[in-house]
């Protein structure tokens, strides 16, 4: 008791930018390790398989979202409402919330996978793939798929783990299962030369893994909220509450799997115009896009990192300290997404060269990457705002701006901008998308809080 009282304390009181990262340089591992998983995956098998398989695992991007978004409708909605129960002195409730954050997870994400199990080869052509291509992917899915159960309850109970005051365990949680995969990886895919097999099954170990160590923290008598048998059942009052905040970041991995679908369909339409195939093509963006979401995801963590300090201080009315708290991640955002930028710009070929040792397909990767990036500074913004209308309950605001950017920016421009520009307009139309979006988020910003300075809230 005396260590969650500490743990409040600080929340209420400690110096905003010192607990920021507290939270937030813990959240960061906990975010990038999916893409990590990715990153590394891709590293071995781009140059021990090759690129007919890394493009066989660039397809696979948006059935990986899907499978992730299930874990982020229910972890996000059930730590944000953590965070306020907490600040609310309600411990009871938040405990009630964590047990149906369990069965609602094991029973979305059930569902789930059966359905793309079962329909997997007409998903996989849906979602870009080729005769040459499909095998690679089938291979991969089929152990990914039923795997990814530990993964979207690891990444639940992980932001739930946060929320209760437990950054470093959750840090480190995660931590274990990416140097897991390190180690597992080559041996499964050089060593005992499995392929994209071996590289599903090294992924599904690690996570297996993590999700070991997120459960036994819940599971303790020394937890400060516990998972109990008693509170692991469906409640439509708790999954009301749970499920609107979630909303938001599930629409984000939703929309992100259609962008992909639908850049993975125009790759294809329009790399005749660059002299490539249309695997060659797919296979660039997805060595681009690993790259892009790692900074995303850092970002993302950011956000994870501020939402127990805004969701606690707005749980218990300490408005001045959420809107510092909401300013500060913003200018460490953009200072993130600013170094990507110029990392891209700089250096593109430098990076992309991890997962190929092609030189085609290095100099076409290079371009890709440059060409997604060149407005990337923005997305900072954007993301650190949605992230706060989560965070104090606003989920319609929130989801509006998830889907700004890729729904109502992002497929109309993937479909005008390659008719003038071809292959390179497929991958122009993201930063044009990403200027658009940034103007409706700064607009809606700054029209709630001028709301919020009417009420005298903030």
């Amino acid at each position: 008791m005396e260590q969650t009282k500490t743990i409040y304390y600080e929340l209420a009181n400690k110096k905003i930018s010192r607990l920021f990262w507290q939270y937030a340089l813990p959240a960061i591992i906990g975010t990038v390790v999916n893409t990590l998983y990715n990153i590394i995956d891709g590293v071995f098998i781009g140059h021990w398989v090759g690129n007919e398989a890394l493009s066989g695992l660039g397809v696979i991007l948006p059935v990986m979202n899907l499978a992730a978004a299930i874990g982020m409708l229910v972890g996000v909605g059930s730590a944000s409402r953590i965070s306020i129960a907490l600040g609310a002195k309600d411990y009871q409730l938040a405990e009630k919330i964590v047990g149906a954050s369990f069965i609602l997870t094991l029973v979305l994400s059930g569902a789930a996978l059966l359905i793309m199990l079962f329909f997997l080869k007409p998903l996989l052509m849906f979602v870009g793939a080729s005769e040459v291509t499909y095998p690679y992917a089938r291979d991969f899915l089929q152990i990914f798929l039923p795997g990814s159960l530990f993964l979207t309850l690891c990444f639940n109970f992980n932001n739930m783990m946060r929320a209760c005051g437990y950054p470093f365990k959750a840090m480190i949680t995660m931590f274990v299962s990416v140097i897991a995969n390190i180690i597992l990886a080559p041996i499964f895919i050089i060593v005992f030369g499995w392929g994209m097999k071996g590289a599903a099954i090294a992924t599904t170990i690690s996570m297996a893994i993590s999700f070991c160590f997120v459960m036994q923290h819940f599971l303790t008598s020394k937890s400060t909220i516990r998972l109990r048998l008693k509170n692991i059942r469906l409640n439509w009052m708790m999954v009301k509450s749970i499920v609107p905040i979630g909303l938001s970041p599930f629409f984000i991995q939703i929309a992100a799997s259609i962008i992909v679908v639908v850049m993975n369909a125009q790759s294809r339409r329009y790399a005749p115009s660059y002299g490539v195939t249309g695997d060659d093509a797919i296979a660039a963006y997805a060595n681009s896009n690993r790259l892009i979401m790692l900074i995303v995801m850092i970002v993302v963590g950011l956000t994870q990192g501020m939402q127990p300090i805004i969701g606690y201080n707005f749980g218990a009315r300490n408005f001045a300290r959420v809107k510092e708290t909401l300013f500060y991640t913003i200018k460490v955002a953009t200072l993130f997404t600013f170094s990507g930028f110029l990392l891209s710009f700089l250096a593109s070929e430098t990076l992309v060269s991890i997962f190929s040792s092609d030189q085609g397909m290095i100099y076409l990767s290079g371009i890709a990457l440059r060409d997604i990036t060149l407005a990337f500074s923005v997305i900072g913004f954007q993301i650190v705002v949605t992230s706060f209308f989560q965070c104090i309950g606003m989920p319609k605001q929130a989801i509006l701006l998830s889907l700004s950017r890729q729904i109502l920016f992002s497929i109309p421009l993937l479909f005008i901008v390659p008719m003038f520009l071809g292959l390179q307009g497929v991958w122009l139309a993201n930063p044009i998308a990403d200027v658009m979006a940034a103007g409706v988020t700064a607009f809606l910003l700054f029209h709630q809080l001028r709301r919020f300075n009417k009420q005298g809230i903030m």
